[in-house]
């Protein structure tokens, strides 16, 4: 185990930008204190990836669904967060941004795993409602595979319905449908 350099101080959004690449880890900043992750295991990311794959096969051409893409959430004091799904609108993704503002991002979907329960129910669950993303789905890969849909209603989240095997899902007035089933399976759904 190697041990790197950090900060000695609360992060900067500059300081954040001149941190080094660390594959083997999954980084984020929370109020200006790193918070450093082991990259989550296969279950997992075979779930985030045929998410954002079958979230972008349905969306309308205006949206785009991006796996592991930092968002900042707040500047001061800095928190970025790498959601393991996000839509924001295609035309700013089209830019190549090297992260995204929260005031861009529509919707969050986090994968609960061993270690992130807390943090993305609770945590991220008022860190996204504060910065104003518009839904926030959170799924459970625990026999039997679910989700949880909320939407920012007056400034917190509602739930709007907890789904299983196939769910019927809305984001934005656009029909979604995933075979939660689906998501660890050798095959991905079939249309």
């Amino acid at each position: 185990m190697s041990v790197m350099e950090w900060p000695h101080h609360l992060l900067s959004l500059e300081d954040w930008i001149d941190l080094p690449e660390t594959p083997e880890y999954q980084v984020e900043a929370v109020e200006g204190v790193l918070v450093v992750a082991p990259r989550p295991m296969p279950f997992h990311q075979l779930a985030l990836t045929r998410l954002g794959y079958l979230i972008n096969e349905q969306l309308p051409d205006e949206y785009c669904a991006l796996s592991e893409v930092e968002a900042v959430i707040a500047e001061a004091p800095l928190t970025v967060r790498v959601p393991d799904v996000l839509v924001a609108p295609a035309a700013l993704v089209a830019t190549n941004p090297a992260r995204l503002d929260a005031a861009d991002v529509q919707l969050v979907i986090e994968v609960l795993s061993e270690g992130t329960r807390r943090t993305d129910q609770v945590m991220k669950f008022s860190e996204y409602a504060e910065a104003g993303i518009a839904h926030y789905w959170i799924v459970d890969l625990d026999p039997p595979i679910s989700m949880i849909t909320y939407r920012l209603v007056d400034e917190d989240y509602e739930n709007f319905g907890e789904q299983s095997g196939v769910a019927e899902l809305d984001f934005g007035g656009h029909p979604l449908t995933i075979d939660l089933n689906a998501l660890t399976t050798r095959r991905a759904q079939r249309p």
